[in-house]
Formats: C-alpha cells, sequence, structure tokens
C-alpha cells in the first residue's frame, strides 16, 4: 500500500507495513521498535493509535479510491480500548463495516456520509489487545 504511506509520511516514520489491503479489510503492522516504547516497555499508545488508523484509511483509499475526484476523506472521530498490555510486534485487522455501494450512493445524493471501519490490534500471540472505531466521512468537493 505505497500511496498511503506516500500521502501519510507520518505512518513511515513509525515503520508501519501493510500485509494485506481490499475494499473491506486492512492489515497493518508495526514493528517492535524500542524507540516507539512507553513506559512500561510496549508500543506506545499512540503508535498503536497510529496504526489501527493508518489500517483505516487504507480501506478508505481502496475502497473509495474511484469517487477521490470528486470527494475527500476525512477523519470524524475515533475511539480506542486498550484491554491488554500488547509486547513485540502488534498487528492491526481492519473492517469496512458498511459496504462501500452504500457509501458511495449517499454521497451521490449530495450528501456527506459517514461510515464505520473497525480495529482489532493483536499481539504477535493473535491475542486481542486493543479495539477501536474509526468514524470517516467523503466530504463532496
Amino acid at each position: 500500500m505505497t500511496p498511503l504511506l506516500d500521502a501519510v509520511p507520518f505512518a513511515r516514520t513509525l515503520g508501519i507495513e501493510f500485509t494485506s489491503v481490499t475494499q473491506t479489510s486492512a492489515v497493518a503492522v508495526l514493528p517492535d521498535d524500542s524507540r516507539l516504547h512507553n513506559h512500561v516497555g510496549g508500543p506506545h499508545a499512540g503508535a498503536l493509535f497510529s496504526l489501527a488508523e493508518t489500517a483505516s484509511g487504507a480501506i478508505v483509499l481502496a475502497a473509495f479510491g474511484h469517487v477521490l475526484d470528486r470527494a475527500v476523506p476525512l477523519a470524524v472521530r475515533a475511539s480506542i480500548a486498550y484491554s491488554k498490555l500488547a509486547r513485540g510486534t502488534v498487528t492491526a485487522t481492519a473492517t469496512l463495516a458498511t459496504p462501500a455501494d452504500a457509501v458511495v450512493a449517499e454521497l451521490e445524493t449530495g450528501h456527506r456520509p459517514e461510515f464505520d471501519v473497525l480495529i482489532g490490534i493483536t499481539n504477535a500471540e493473535g491475542q486481542e489487545t486493543a479495539r477501536m472505531t474509526v468514524t470517516w466521512t467523503l466530504r463532496p468537493m
């Protein structure tokens, strides 16, 4: 997913890599890097938030790239719940909660659609350490 990493230099700074991106899901990985650790030795909460938000953005570009000549994607709000200390490499798996064609149909009526992307963050053992929802919009130009 080079276009997203080209468009969002901060994601490159964190070392985020994509292992899968489709129009309905994306998997992004944050490598274990001591420069990104918090006071208890795991990835900083801000790094985990950025990983999940970046994964959600990858879906938005994949699902709605064909309408970006007439709409700008913007994150509207996000919520995250940390449930377990993350250690090592972490993975964010994001899924589009609303079918893309329904979002585009709303955009085509002249409205500004809002839609959620749901993200689970897991550690190297596959245990969930956090869950996040990012609400996006497509702002007509």
